[in-house]
């Protein structure tokens, strides 16, 4: 039992303006490290936003970026923050950003985390404290939560949330079920937890890998015939392939052809370069990844064009590692050369490469799941996650049906019995609030008000023709299936 008897030493400032924004922030935001792991080596870096709801009474929400490697502002700046960068082209001058007018800290409070280790500016006092994994992963977000709230005791009492997308949903219910079990333990502060999302999820290579050949069919990026050949050849199996079923390896390279060039993040979106050298490096040797990050530094990314949505990758590069930003963020000079958004050089051992017995775990302690999905994206299918939900055994509550934001539907949901919320967000790709920030808010709002997605749908929607008069209606009583067409009247 671990029991926190004093506060942490934490180095934290509020911080009241930030280049590359006009005026005072319109909202608190603080900064700050937390020492983790043993002797307190590793040193997380966050940013918290507090709620411009009642922060007294709002849910407090600890955000988990993808990667393993991915800064947390990511969060704050693409997704679910309060800050967006103004997408002009780069000039040389530091980037400037305005106000997010759905970010989710409307109605919660929210820490985004740097972490694990060596993600953003977090960073470890010794060699061997940048070696992490899945689990050490969990255990110091959940060492760095709850020295966080004991530095923050008004916070204590809040609703906790725990959110995070790609390969956040492998740490998001690892971490739940730490938080959990040590709240059991009678660890101190005690936390409430109550629930955890996932969006995009990284879950389980069974379901996530074996399914992006049913949805590339589903997207019409492959023929019937090849993928009723594929589906009939490989059995179901399109990972794990034996060498001598040539069969389904003539029919997976006929595949590969065919989707090679599709943008997998968003299979509708233009496949512009990327910035794949900075994401894919990765060295345990400590001065050849101090070499490459100077090399990344002098050499920003050239090779990204402007009107790609990428093209942001470069204006958080140039103004993440301003040293007037850093400063200003408090950040400490000198421990990380580059700030890099996605670091693929941290050491990280993949030790969970499934996380479905945590889900299944935390189904018996009421802990509510929302797990959602971008219907466009081919990373990670929301087929796939479909599919590992249906494996835990879950009844279906509500069925299939379409859940609205201004009387436009932006996506479907269904719910199950075992705490369970499951929604697409139409039109969104990997991940879905840096497509639909709008629709995305409010199913997030919605979520924790502790109410159905779909509790907003029109009674009676109507679909009109050319002409103004109303051709068809759908009743939305039971699941989509119930469509009456009428004569025109």
């Amino acid at each position: 039992m671990i029991l926190i008897l004093s506060k942490p030493t934490i180095s934290s400032h509020i911080i009241r303006s930030l280049p590359g924004f006009h005026g005072d922030l319109p909202f608190k935001l603080e900064t700050g490290y937390i020492g983790v792991g043993e002797n307190e080596v590793v040193q997380l870096f966050y940013y918290f936003v507090e709620s411009e709801g009642n922060p007294t009474e709002d849910p407090l929400l600890l955000w988990l970026s993808g990667g393993p490697g991915c800064s947390g502002l990511c969060g704050l700046f693409f997704e679910i923050g309060p800050l967006k960068f103004n997408m002009v082209k780069y000039n040389g001058s530091l980037p400037t950003f305005s106000r997010n007018p759905h970010s989710w800290t409307k109605v919660s409070s929210i820490i985004f985390i740097d972490a694990p280790v060596g993600s953003g500016f977090a960073y470890s006092r010794t060699m061997s404290g940048y070696k992490t994994s899945d689990k050490i992963h969990a255990q110091h977000c959940h060492s760095f939560m709850r020295k966080w709230l004991v530095y923050h005791p008004k916070f204590i009492g809040n609703q906790f949330y725990i959110g995070g997308e790609s390969y956040g949903g492998i740490p998001v219910p690892i971490l739940t079920k730490y938080i959990s079990d040590g709240n059991e333990a009678g660890e101190k502060p005690k936390i409430d937890i109550k629930g955890y999302m996932a969006g995009n999820p990284g879950t389980d290579p069974k379901f996530d890998w074996n399914a992006k050949i049913p949805f590339v069919h589903r997207m019409a990026l492959i023929s019937d015939e090849l993928y009723k050949s594929a589906k009939m050849t490989c059995r179901g199996e399109y990972v794990d392939v034996k060498r001598d079923n040539l069969a389904c390896q003539k029919d997976l390279q006929a595949i590969t052809e065919c989707i090679h060039n599709i943008n997998e993040e968003h299979v509708l979106e233009p496949n512009c370069p990327t910035d794949g050298f900075l994401f894919n490096y990765s060295t345990a040797d400590q001065k050849a990844r101090e070499e490459f990050q100077r090399m990344v530094l002098h050499a920003p990314l050239k090779i990204l064009q402007f009107g790609c949505r990428n093209y942001e990758n470069l204006l958080v590069h140039e103004w993440a590692n301003n040293v007037h930003v850093q400063k200003a963020l408090h950040v400490r000079m000198g421990h990380v050369a580059v700030w890099i958004r996605c670091n693929r050089s941290i050491i990280h051992t993949y030790d969970v490469p499934s996380v479905l017995s945590y889900h299944q775990h935390l189904r018996t302690k009421h802990i509510w799941a929302l797990i959602y999905s971008g219907d466009h994206d081919m990373q990670m299918s929301y087929l796939g996650t479909l599919r590992w939900i249906n494996s835990l055994n879950s009844t279906i509550l509500e069925e299939w049906k379409p859940w609205f934001v201004r009387d436009q539907i932006a996506g479907y949901v269904q719910e199950y019995s075992n705490y369970i919320t499951f929604a697409t967000v139409k039109g969104a790709g990997h991940t879905a609030p840096e497509y639909k920030r709008k629709e995305c808010f409010e199913m997030f709002k919605r979520w924790i008000s502790h109410k159905p997605l779909s509790y907003l749908n029109p009674k009676f929607p109507f679909s009109k023709g050319h002409n103004g008069n109303v051709t068809s209606k759908v009743k939305l009583s039971g699941d989509c299936a119930s469509l009456s067409l009428s004569r025109t009247f």
